[in-house]
This record gives structure tokens, C-alpha cells and sequence, in this order.
């Protein structure tokens, strides 16, 4: 079984999947989804679900740097909720402090246009949350 990485945004969400043996994480795709309406995505997820043999998700924890939790952590915790009511699967919410911008930074080193990064950076993102949970809990 595989776990999930999730990056919420406000318009879209990285996917990330570990390998079955849970030593590493490949980004799979981006959502577009609609915020307001979990239901946007409830497919889409149900189908990356049942394709890669979930059995464990987390979820990228946007904590404030002094720690606190704003408003996009609120929503990250809704949405966790969410999850693990509609797919009964365990939902982790991992701390995911700078890891957008560590991403960016990636792509910038990597050479890759504006453009191209704009496509990317929430799939690297969830990679980053979810190679940080699997090295933390080797």
C-alpha cells in the first residue's frame, strides 16, 4: 500500500505517491479544484485512490512561522477531515513550512521558465511533504 501527498492551494492541489516500500515520492499530477466545494475533486481524488492502492494520506500543514495556525492551515485541517471521512483512510497533516518555496527554488536551478514552474510547483511541493513524512518515519 501507498501513501498519498497532498499541497492544498486555493485553486489547485499537488498529488504526490510514494513507491510501495515508502522510501520515495513521485509527483503525479495537479487538481484544479474549487475550495468552496470539496465535492470538486471527490472523483478525481476516489480515482488516484483506488489507481495507486492508498492506504495512508497527508496532507501539507501550512503553519505560520511562529508556529500559530492561519487561515490557509484552517483549511488544510477541513480538508483533511474531509478526506478521511469520504475515503476512510488515516490523514496525517505534516508541517509544510517553506516547501513551496524550497520547490521554487528547485525549479529555478533547474533553469525551468516561468511558465513551466507555474505548472509544476504544486505537484513538487506535495513531493517535498510527503519525502519529508516518509524520511521522518523510516
Amino acid at each position: 500500500m501507498k501513501v498519498l501527498g497532498l499541497d492544498v492551494g486555493e485553486k489547485t492541489i499537488g498529488i504526490a505517491v510514494s513507491d510501495a516500500l515508502h522510501f520515495t515520492a513521485q509527483g503525479i499530477e495537479t487538481l484544479k479544484w474549487n475550495e468552496d466545494n470539496y465535492e470538486s475533486v471527490k472523483d478525481k481524488m476516489s480515482r488516484i485512490i483506488q489507481e495507486h492502492e492508498i492506504s495512508k494520506i497527508v496532507v501539507g500543514f501550512p503553519k505560520n512561522m511562529n508556529g500559530s495556525v492561519g487561515e490557509r492551515g484552517e483549511v488544510s485541517q477541513e480538508f483533511a477531515s474531509y478526506l478521511e471521512e469520504t475515503y476512510e483512510l488515516p490523514v496525517v497533516l505534516w508541517d509544510e513550512r517553506l516547501t513551496t518555496m524550497a520547490a521554487e527554488r528547485v525549479l529555478l536551478d533547474a533553469d525551468m521558465s516561468r511558465q513551466k514552474r507555474k505548472q509544476v510547483i504544486d505537484k513538487m511541493a506535495a513531493v517535498m511533504i510527503l519525502q519529508s513524512y516518509l524520511d521522518a518515519n523510516r
